[in-house]
């Protein structure tokens, strides 16, 4: 109780450095794991290292290339079958509508059978054996 009392004086509340455990590891917490990490990269030789770093730096840049490279061919691509290929689609899909649309008059105005045969009404099919 006398150490507690006004009379005793100053109290110390520190605890002793044989009490603390721990204590540098608080210091050790301020590092990132990438500052840790690069900080391990100590152990490999220097060749090592500088061969990774380059076979990195090259394969980011082959992987640009060849997405530039994709890009372009997809744009050249598209735009050359929609300069070459969809107006012979389009046309194509025009003489096929004439083509149904003639039928359907001939099969109006000659019946049924006409539309079917193919041939310029009242014309002769030729005979089987003669060309």
């Amino acid at each position: 109780m006398q150490a507690l009392s006004p009379g005793a004086g100053p109290v110390d509340t520190r605890p002793h450095e044989d009490d603390i455990e721990g204590d540098d590891e608080d210091e050790d917490l301020d590092e990132t794991l990438l500052e840790r990490l690069w900080g391990l990269t100590e152990m490999f030789p220097d060749t090592l290292r500088s061969a990774a770093e380059v076979s990195a730096q090259r394969s980011l840049s082959i992987a640009k290339k060849l997405y530039s490279f994709s890009r372009t061919a997809l744009w050249v691509g598209s735009t050359s079958f929609m300069i070459l290929v969809l107006p012979v689609v389009f046309e194509t899909e025009r003489l096929q509508l004439e083509q149904q649309q003639l039928q359907q008059q001939r099969q109006i105005l000659l019946g049924p059978n006409a539309g079917m045969s193919g041939g310029m009404p009242g014309m002769m099919s030729p005979a089987p054996g003669k060309l």
